[in-house]
Parts: structure tokens; sequence; C-alpha cells
């Protein structure tokens, strides 16, 4: 399994990528986050892949001054992570998130801290990002489809 910056040749498979419904509802597609990419350039995608091609996706925003859950300036905020539902149940997540404090490191020198939200309903996220050493230190954040629960990971 590899994790490596979106590149343009993986736009047919992101267009390609499943989620159920109930998943849906906690996470932006593929297509949403490269929309929001060509708008931003601190909104930068992932891929994850395996032998089987794309199976899984994740952005990572770079811009200090916009991360609205921290006054920490080097940190980086993970979004939209996700795995294709034909691809779930096979420990890429969990994978891809154990690889992400390296990618981080290599990618942005700077950043000393990885923060992501997750619904306070998503009970199964919520506990892959702990089993993938996230903390959740009591901080959450009225968002707008409901709380929304802080994770941090020290770098």
């Amino acid at each position: 399994m590899i994790v490596r910056m979106y590149e343009n040749r993986d736009r047919r498979a992101a267009l390609q990528y499943s989620l159920p419904a109930e998943q849906a509802l906690y996470t932006s597609m593929p297509e949403e986050v490269l929309e929001v990419f060509q708008d931003d350039v601190f909104n930068q995608p992932f891929v994850i892949c395996s032998g089987e091609g794309l199976v899984g996706w994740f952005a990572l925003y770079t811009d200090s001054s916009g991360n609205i859950y921290t006054n920490n300036k080097h940190a980086i905020l993970l979004k939209s992570f996700s795995i294709d539902v034909r691809y779930q149940k096979r420990g890429f997540a969990l994978e891809a998130l154990r690889m992400l404090p390296q990618i981080v490191k290599k990618q942005y020198e700077d950043k000393n801290e990885i923060i992501l939200t997750v619904h306070g309903t998503n009970g199964a996220a919520i506990s892959l990002y702990k089993k993938a050493g996230f903390i959740h230190n009591g901080q959450n954040y009225d968002g707008e489809y409901g709380i929304e629960m802080i994770f941090h990971m020290g770098l």
C-alpha cells in the first residue's frame, strides 16, 4: 500500500469512488475535494493505493490561519478521510493513518501536530482514530451538523 499526493491520473478512479449513504454523511466525496482543491491551494488531496488501485482518499489542509480547531500555527488538518466501500474491512484505513505522521513530517516539515474532527455519532471512525493513536482531549466543536470531536496527534 502507498499513500501519495493526488495526481491528475487519479481523476477517473476518484470519480468512480463509492461510499454508502450512511458513511457519505460524515465526509466529502473525492469529486467534492477536487473542486475545493482547484480553488484552494492549501487543501491538498491524497490517495491511498494498493495493487488493486485507488482504495482511499483524504485531504490535508495546510493553512494555519484557516484551521479553526486550534491555535497551533504548526498543526495540519486531516479532512475527508475515507476508504472506498469496495475495499473496507481490509485494514487499509488503519494502515494509512499509521503512515500519516511520516507523510506529514516529510511533506510539511514545519508541522508538529495533526488534527481532525469527527462527528460525535460516528462511532466507527472514533474507534479507528483512537486505535491509530489520535487523542480526544475533551475539546469539541459545534459544527453545522452537530457536535464534532477534535482529535490530536503530536508529531
